[in-house]
């Protein structure tokens, strides 16, 4: 291949254009061609097992992202030149779909603080308030309580 040919040729660019900014926009080109493949619907609802005629589909919430940055040349040499780019996928359950006997039916995944923390929580503060309040209006009457 000619330089000229190399010039030419779709996706690529001339040896001198080879700044940074060509750099980092080919870099998240590439980066979201993959995190996108990625981030399809399997990946939200994973492959469905069967067992004893239950099925079981697991729930996810996906999602992903990308960024980068560029630099620029500064005065008439390149003495600034930069780039950078960077990206993830996350998932998290959120449930599964359960089909039996042909009926489907949603079951989320709890978190455990929800199952121990919250009541735990509010039975503090139903023990704790009634003294509070005592205390407070005890504070508000003048004479009382002080020797």
């Amino acid at each position: 291949m000619t330089d000229g040919e190399r010039d030419n040729a779709p996706g690529s660019a001339p040896e001198s254009d080879l700044s940074a900014a060509f750099v980092s926009g080919r870099l998240l080109e590439r980066l979201a061609d993959r995190l996108g493949g990625r981030a399809a619907v399997t990946a939200v609802y994973g492959q469905p097992v069967t067992v004893g005629g239950v099925t079981v589909v697991p729930v996810a919430a996906v999602g992903f992202g990308f960024g980068g940055g560029v630099g620029q040349e500064v005065g008439t040499t390149k003495t600034a030149d930069g780039g950078g780019g960077g990206g993830a996928v996350g998932a998290k359950p959120l449930g599964y779909i359960e089909i039996r006997d042909g009926a489907t039916r949603y079951q989320p995944i709890r978190a455990p603080w929800r199952d121990v923390a919250l009541p735990l929580s509010a039975v503090v503060l139903a023990n704790a308030l009634p003294k509070v309040i005592r205390a407070l209006r005890r504070r508000r009457r003048p004479g009382r309580g002080r020797g």
